[in-house]
């Protein structure tokens, strides 16, 4: 009866929808969401058989098999482990109901129909996830730099001898600045938070 009744309120049909915020707790997504860990839900569509949850952390798919059935996958896709790329947007003709965004994240690709009275909040979220795969292929590549200019550094190193010099503690000392120089990297270059992008485009 809830189920019904929250599909009433909430307009959905085939064709997703974009939920409003005030929504979020009709929806079964929102479960799922890490609320203990600060995570927050920024954009969410939903259609009779599918939530696509978008949160500062991760895409959270609630994946079903038909409208008529109530059982659901969940998925879910970190965007710190899971790369979005191909992100594009499909606006509708004269007679089509239907805006479609799609995009890739890690190897998964999506396509979501969304109802074309959405069309100004989808545009919304293609700019956010267009934003967040810029930010993560550049620092795909500044944390391939890091680690490049570390195996140049411990080259170099490996070059100067001393005899006077104890081997085992110049490993050491090595070994702990190499770990050190990758783990700095790693936070500098591995966001897992995206929220400030959101932030920025998601006008709800």
């Amino acid at each position: 009866m809830f189920g019904k009744v929250a599909s009433d309120i909430l307009g959905l049909s085939d064709v997703g929808s974009v939920i409003k915020p005030e929504n979020y707790d009709k929806v079964d997504a929102d479960d799922y969401v890490m609320h203990e860990d600060n995570e927050k839900i920024y954009f969410l569509i939903k259609s009779k058989s599918d939530e696509y949850c978008f949160t500062n952390n991760a895409l959270i798919h609630l994946d079903g098999t038909s409208a008529t059935s109530k059982k659901r996958m969940l998925h879910r896709y970190s965007y710190a482990t899971n790369r979005i790329s191909d992100v594009m947007l499909e606006t509708a003709g004269t007679v089509d109901l239907d805006v479609e965004i799609k995009f890739k994240i890690g190897s998964i690709p999506f396509s979501i129909d969304v109802h074309k009275k959405h069309i100004e909040e989808v545009k919304d979220l293609y700019k956010a996830l267009v934003k967040i795969s810029d930010i993560s292929h550049e620092n795909e590549i500044s944390l391939q730099f890091a680690k490049q200019s570390l195996d140049v550094a411990s080259t170099t190193l490996g070059r100067i001898t001393s005899p006077d010099s104890n081997l085992v503690v110049q490993f050491k000392m090595l070994n702990q600045a190499a770990f050190q120089w990758l783990e700095d990297s790693k936070k500098q270059y591995c966001v897992k938070d995206f929220g400030f992008v959101f932030e920025k485009y998601i006008n709800n």
